[in-house]
């Protein structure tokens, strides 16, 4: 069984009127990579900055190596940060930045030498010791805040929006460094993003918070593949959702009418005639078929809206039924036309109950 590193145990934070975390309770095990994502104001930087104790929960405990730090200062809590402004000293050099850490606990100079020649090592940055933080590029920047946070081997590393000042090739060649380096070392990490591409390819499991809540908890492919709610789905990847009412239900298929069609789908576990449902699928998960194509399940007769050329693929905007749109992307070697009438074939549909 995979041993706790930190613990969120029913943690609640206010500010004022607004109930940033409300009774938030999240296990974090040794080594993960863990990833708090949602839109702001969801509350997890909020989460962030209780784990790091620059401010206290209104209640609840946080739990370090299973020792209770909820009331300990954050410079005893063993925890290594890397900001999204950098914050580097701009009259340090690279060697200095990384080294005070170790200078204001004191470490000897010999010991503090090796150390952080080990981290810049760590980080491919061993030949620019010498140089200032304006003389280095954000991607180099970013890495010596890295080599800082590790440099005194913390237990914990909290990453909080690192990559949001990068443009999106480095934010994309720093994702990969992230993981390797926290993969090498064997740490434990809390990355804090709204970015859902950054979540998918760095974490272990992902935590989707809302309105200070978690909303989901799972690995990348489980987010993605089986969200459990319509917020997760819209906030990871593309969606298209559809309302209809549960016409017949046989066996594990159901027949569910929405918007003029006749859909089949996997049957929701208590679920009879006529109870309202939400069809859920990716634009990846339909398929577009030329308009002759012979009829069959969860095929329909569709009219494309609009196309746009995305380089690999293409995106489409299609009207079907009684004028329903979806979003669909295909390969880019086969292309239809503006306006051009064709058969959607839905590859897989899942679904949700209506609450009325």
């Amino acid at each position: 069984m995979a041993e706790a590193m930190i613990e969120f145990r029913d943690v609640t934070k206010r500010y004022g009127n607004l109930l940033a975390n409300d009774g938030l309770s999240l296990t974090i095990q040794r080594g993960e990579l863990m990833t708090l994502l949602g839109p702001s104001g969801c509350g997890k930087t909020t989460a962030l900055r209780c784990l790091t104790g620059y401010i206290r929960p209104d209640a609840g405990r946080i739990l370090l190596d299973g020792n209770d730090v909820t009331d300990v200062p954050t410079h005893q809590r063993q925890l290594g940060m890397v900001f999204q402004n950098f914050a580097l000293f701009p009259h340090m050099t690279v060697q200095d930045n990384v080294a005070f850490p170790l200078m204001i606990r004191n470490v000897p100079k010999t010991a503090r030498e090796k150390m952080v020649a080990d981290a810049l090592r760590l980080v491919r940055l061993e030949g620019l010791v010498d140089r200032y933080p304006r003389q280095l590029s954000g991607g180099q920047q970013q890495r010596v805040g890295l080599a800082r946070a590790l440099v005194y081997r913390p237990k914990v590393l909290l990453l909080d929006e690192p990559l949001s000042n990068l443009d999106a090739k480095l934010r994309e060649e720093m994702r990969f460094e992230i993981k390797e380096v926290v993969t090498r070392l064997e740490i434990t990490a809390v990355y804090v993003t709204h970015d859902q591409a950054e979540a998918l390819a760095l974490s272990d499991r992902v935590a989707i918070m809302n309105r200070g809540r978690l909303e989901q908890l799972g690995t990348p492919e489980e987010i993605y593949e089986s969200p459990h709610s319509r917020f997760v789905a819209e906030f990871i990847g593309l969606s298209n959702f559809l309302e209809g009412r549960v016409t017949s239900v046989a066996g594990d298929t159901m027949v569910v009418t929405a918007h003029g069609v006749q859909v089949s789908t996997p049957a929701l576990p208590r679920i009879g005639p006529s109870q309202r449902v939400l069809l859920f699928l990716r634009p990846n998960e339909a398929e577009i078929l030329p308009a002759d194509t012979p009829s069959g399940t969860n095929l329909f007769k569709a009219r494309i809206d609009k196309s746009t050329y995305l380089g690999d693929t293409m995106d489409y905007r299609l009207r079907f039924g009684d004028g329903a749109e979806l979003r669909v992307q295909s390969d880019a070697q086969h292309r239809f036309r503006d306006g051009e009438t064709v058969r959607l074939r839905l590859r897989r549909v899942r679904s949700w109950v209506v609450t009325e």
